[in-house]
């Protein structure tokens, strides 16, 4: 596996002739081939990458890119758990929480589950006295993952109300326990090493309100989600209430493991069992089907023709859907944090372009704030388009018919343009998008979609040659705040020392 080796594909690409999308649609069998239709746990999902600028050249000369890589041969490792997050010395297991990948990682998977299974059904079954809300504290993959599920998928009612806090603003804190009542709350502390300054500073405030309350045992309302029980213990987590998950299980894939426990107490196990069907299905096909027909490595093909050819620096995700309001921000961590790298896995320097900005939002909301830039702007940035088949409220139908309606014309504007004499009215056109569209959102068809993201993310980091499992990036800032908290508030550049001295930190 050598990235010179590679090179030699990735000048070939550059030099490729670059076919407008409307000379592309030329070839009769162009959909055929680029829509896909997956038969899922949740129902059909359409994957349409037919609006994008992949043609058969180009997928022969990744298909190089991916043999001078390795590709199937780190996709194997992974499933295998072996230690591809080699800088931190450990496998990348978060398959086998789906119930794919080493039998013994996919056995103490499901002896985990079933430990999670038997505490979220004793609390519905009223073990724990009358739980009407729980307070999941966690930050980053602890929490960004949990509030996608929760607001997804319980609009139309939960078992438990779920409120997520991970900023360490007190306001964010605040705003949970103004709405729950301290005799019927539970309190989930996720944190892989139980030690992360925002949770377990937001942890020791809700056990004090706990107090506060009148709750006689607070401590006694806490559920430990964590990689280091012992820990957990010691903090004051009876072991009863502590649910383990395996250290190679990263924050950011890790919403399969006990970490997803709020969206089990939300829908149910059944509900976060079909969560993990939909994400086996997807992982299923990912290792299965042929490099040509293989969705995820079609998104991930696209996604570095633009990144690596055409110099784009972002890419935009637009959730046609009000319920995946959270998935952009959820997406914008998965890649950013895994692929935002300037080395390869070997620590030698990555000369490429690593992963573009992901940003997006909501439509239809995002098209009278940021397609102006998207239609006209300088900027080639393509877009993915989420949305459902099936609305998820009562409401008049036409409501629906008129987000789909603009989600489509939108992905067909930005292929087709539109000529004008006048500059300020006239669209370039030939801007690439790809839609994906769901007969039904539910937890198996949210499970495909995150899983499929997460693949989408790997095959990319495996073709760059880096690796996407470790965040060294967030340590530093982390590193000095700890410094500035300490008392150690000088040495910093003027501006740093102005700041803090301005706000009465340090001194």
């Amino acid at each position: 596996m050598s990235a010179g080796d590679a090179q030699q594909f990735w000048t070939a690409l550059e030099k490729l002739p670059r076919p407008t999308l409307k000379t592309l649609f030329s070839d009769a069998a162009r959909l055929t081939r680029y829509s896909t239709t997956l038969d899922l746990p949740g129902g059909p999902v359409i994957f349409d990458w037919s609006k994008t600028h992949i043609s058969p050249e180009v997928e022969a000369l990744f298909g190089s890119v991916a043999a001078a890589m390795d590709l199937e041969g780190q996709r194997d490792a992974l499933i295998a758990g072996e230690k591809i997050n080699n800088t931190e010395g450990r496998a990348a297991e978060h398959t086998a929480q789906r119930g794919v990948g080493k039998d013994t990682s996919v056995e103490e998977a499901e002896a985990l589950h079933a430990r999670m299974r038997m505490l979220v059904e004793a609390i519905h079954e009223g073990a724990l006295g009358e739980v009407k809300s729980l307070i999941h504290i966690g930050i980053g993959g602890s929490a960004l993952g949990p509030a996608l599920a929760i607001d997804a998928l319980t609009r139309e009612g939960a078992k438990v109300a779920v409120h997520v806090v991970s900023n360490i603003d007190g306001c964010a804190l605040e705003a949970a326990i103004k709405a729950c009542d301290p005799e019927t709350t539970l309190i989930a502390v996720a944190s892989k090493t139980f030690t992360t300054t925002e949770t377990m500073t937001n942890a020791h405030s809700a056990l004090e309100w706990l107090r506060e309350g009148g709750v006689a045992d607070p401590y006694g309302r806490v559920i430990a989600l964590t990689a280091s029980p012992e820990k957990a213990v010691e903090w004051g987590v009876d072991e009863t209430r502590v649910l383990p998950f395996s250290e190679t299980v990263g924050g950011r894939y890790s919403l399969w493991s006990s970490i997803g426990f709020p969206v089990a107490m939300a829908l149910g196990w059944e509900g976060f069992a079909e969560f993990l069907d939909g994400a086996a299905a997807i992982d299923r096909h990912f290792i299965d089907a042929d490099l040509a027909e293989n969705i995820v490595v079609r998104a991930a093909f696209a996604d570095l023709y633009y990144t690596q050819v055409r110099g784009c620096q972002t890419r935009a995700v637009f959730a046609y859907d009000e319920r995946l309001k959270l998935l952009p921000d959820y997406l914008q961590q998965l890649e950013m944090e895994s692929n935002g790298k300037s080395v390869l896995a070997d620590g030698s320097p990555l000369t490429r372009a690593s992963a573009p900005v992901t940003w997006g939002g909501v439509g239809t909301d995002a098209q009278h704030a940021v397609f102006q830039l998207l239609h006209q702007g300088t900027h080639l940035i393509p877009v993915d388009f989420l949305a459902v088949k099936t609305p998820g409220h009562d409401l008049d139908p036409a409501h629906h018919e008129i987000l789909l309606s603009n989600c489509f014309a939108q992905g067909a504007a930005l292929m087709a343009g539109k000529a004008s004499d006048d500059g300020a009215r006239a669209y370039p056109g030939d801007r690439p998008s790809a839609t994906i569209l769901c007969d039904d959102l539910n937890p198996a068809t949210l499970g495909a979609l995150i899983a499929f993201h997460e693949h989408r993310t790997f095959v990319s980091a495996a073709m760059l040659g880096i690796n996407p499992f470790d965040q060294f990036g967030v340590e530093l800032g982390k590193a000095i705040a700890k410094q500035i908290e300490a008392g150690g508030g000088a040495g910093f550049d003027p501006s740093t020392e102005a700041l803090l001295s301005a706000a009465g930190i340090g001194g």
